[in-house]
């Protein structure tokens, strides 16, 4: 056994409830000044007032074999990414210029562009070149603060490469320091050699490429891509329901382009999560809230797109739990930083620094399934933390386009 003493930390942390925070509690963050927070093997064995803890510890036999000074410093939870696609082969750059000169980016996916592209980077790439692209991706993200990130298949677009994606990120899970969730996307897109025959392609992932998923057994989620020239509500309908049938929970991709009802399906089906929603209307933010779905928003897409951002204010002031992540994709987002969305988040959406936190930390572990292992700084939980140059979480919006962090801890050991 292995016991930690961090002495001197400004402790920001959310708390867990029963459910994901919404409304006014996503902005309610307990502050302690003067903490410590005690580790045992790798999990937090407890948090709170230094003095408290320190007099418990003095009365115990156990003797603490490591005792670190965080100076005083703000520390977070570690960030929880539950939107990436951080699995792929090649950039695409010149797509990004093409964006810039007014070309629709649905106009790019339909000439062959967009995630076709990176669907023939992948399909050619080896399993070893995959790993070593995506591997440098998540040291990146790890460096910014993210100690838990989900990643998305969906560059396959047939069975074999599907899987091989999910081998690579099963891999990614194993053989770094992060948390890393796998989510099976399979309906990203519809691939050139369905073109035309979007029905057929959603009968071969009905019938073939989802069993062979589940007998694989790296995937937790369904992630589909419903949009106009994508997948429709009802063909993301049935993809949802059969890939829950074979145990996998249902994600989807929902009203980022145009309101086509994804956000109401989400609610409908009480997906885990609704991801994107720039052009979500009313009745499907009010779907999200009846159905207990946490909404995924990506401000650096928008930012990159060139759109305006999700209507975060109002969905917190309608109910429904907000979480933030990156969509680190070689196209629409290449971003890694969450301290980058974070500033975005409070900047570009009027979140408040404290709502902010809980949608980068707690809501966003719920959208992935781990509210009970990260996303705060609880007896239990994982030891992950950030270690802030700044005197509170605002401090990444404070400074904006920096990076305010001294360190990253996860479990316990120092990564970053």
């Amino acid at each position: 056994m292995t016991l930690k003493l961090f002495r001197r930390a400004h402790i920001f942390t959310p708390e867990t409830g029963v459910a994901p925070t919404f409304g006014g509690a996503q902005g309610d963050i307990p502050e302690i000044v003067d903490g410590c927070i005690l580790v045992r093997d790798g999990r937090v064995a407890a948090v709170g007032a230094g003095e408290k803890i320190e007099k418990n510890i003095a009365g115990r036999s156990t003797d603490v074999d490591m005792e670190i000074d965080l100076g005083g410093a703000a520390v977070i939870p570690g960030f929880v990414d539950p939107h990436t696609h951080a699995c792929f082969a090649a950039r695409r750059e010149g797509e990004f210029s093409m964006r810039l000169a007014g070309k629709p980016y649905l106009e790019i996916l339909k000439a062959g562009g967009g995630i076709l592209s990176s669907v023939r980077a992948v399909r050619a790439a080896s399993e070893g070149e995959l790993f070593r692209f995506s591997k440098a991706l998540l040291e990146t993200t790890l460096h910014y603060g993210t100690t838990t990130i989900e990643v998305k298949s969906g560059y396959g677009l047939d069975t074999e490469n599907e899987l091989k994606m999910l081998g690579v990120i099963d891999r990614l899970r194993r053989e770094t320091p992060q948390s890393v969730v796998p989510t099976f996307m399979g309906a990203h897109a519809v691939p050139e050699e369905y073109g035309g025959k979007p029905d057929e392609y959603v009968r071969l992932l009905l019938d073939e490429m989802l069993p062979a998923v589940r007998d694989q057994g790296v995937a937790r989620f369904c992630d589909v891509f419903c949009e106009d020239g994508v997948f429709s509500v009802e063909q993301s309908r049935k993809i949802l329901n059969g890939a829950r049938e074979l145990g996998l929970k249902p994600k989807i991709h929902a009203d980022e382009v145009n309101d086509l009802g994804g956000a109401a399906l989400a609610g409908e089906l009480r997906a885990t999560s609704a991801e994107h929603l720039l052009a979500a209307s009313d009745a499907g933010i009010s779907a999200l809230a009846d159905g207990g779905v946490v909404a995924v928003l990506l401000p650096a897409t928008a930012y990159s797109l060139k759109k305006s951002f999700a209507r975060a204010r109002t969905m917190i002031d309608r109910g429904v739990p907000v979480a933030l992540a990156t969509d680190l994709n070689p196209g629409s987002c290449f971003c890694a930083s969450m301290p980058f969305v974070f500033s975005l988040a409070v900047m570009g959406m009027n979140m408040t620094p404290a709502e902010a936190l809980t949608g980068a930390t707690l809501n966003s572990a719920w959208a992935i399934g781990m509210e009970k292992e990260v996303g705060s700084l609880e007896p239990g939980k994982w030891a992950d933390f950030v270690v802030l140059d700044g005197e509170s979480p605002a401090a990444l919006a404070y400074a904006s386009g920096t990076r305010p962090i001294l360190s990253v801890w996860k479990r316990g050991e120092k990564v970053a």
